[in-house]
């Protein structure tokens, strides 16, 4: 059962918008919010990204990666904002970055870690392994030019011999 009402289809479980949105993809606030929290781990890896330093952006052509233990982050919002240090663990359980220096104590005279939301750090130093470099160069932005491209561009402007051969051919 479908039905059209201003640009919008409404199928029998899900409403899906006629433009700016995938097929099948539910823009229903509750089932998204369940999507959300109930995600898989693999998929809370990739949405607990966060933005890379100014740098490093123009150093790999990058805007983003998923944070990881050992990653150097700058925290950018919050109570904790302008604190630096090392990402010691992944709480991907709670959405949560775990960041060394930043703790607090308990009553009882403990300390513990304060979760951090990782869109709220910029990182500022990559902790670069065989995978890190694989997923960096995927995701570069910089335009790729073949090798037969940037043979030609070495050798623009240049006259070759059989070129002024050519000339008096006439």
């Amino acid at each position: 059962y479908q039905r059209r009402v201003h640009g919008v289809y409404f199928f029998s479980n899900t409403m899906v918008k006629h433009r700016g949105s995938k097929p099948g993809k539910s823009t229903s606030r509750r089932k998204v919010r369940k999507a959300h929290f109930t995600a898989p781990s693999h998929h809370r890896r990739i949405m607990m990204a966060a933005r890379l330093s100014k740098d490093l952006r123009a150093k790999y052509s990058v805007k983003s990666m998923p944070v990881r233990k050992d990653d150097d982050v700058r925290v950018k919002r919050g109570t904790h904002k302008g604190r630096e240090g090392k990402v010691l663990t992944c709480y991907r359980k709670k959405w949560v970055i775990h960041i060394d220096k930043i703790t607090r104590e308990k009553a009882n005279g403990a300390t513990v870690q304060i979760g951090i939301n990782a869109s709220n750090v910029e990182i500022t130093k990559l902790k670069i392994d065989k995978d890190r470099k694989a997923l960096l160069k995927r995701k570069c932005r910089a335009p790729r030019a073949n090798k037969k491209d940037k043979d030609k561009e070495k050798d623009k402007g240049k006259v070759t011999q059989s070129d002024v051969a050519m000339q008096d051919v006439d």
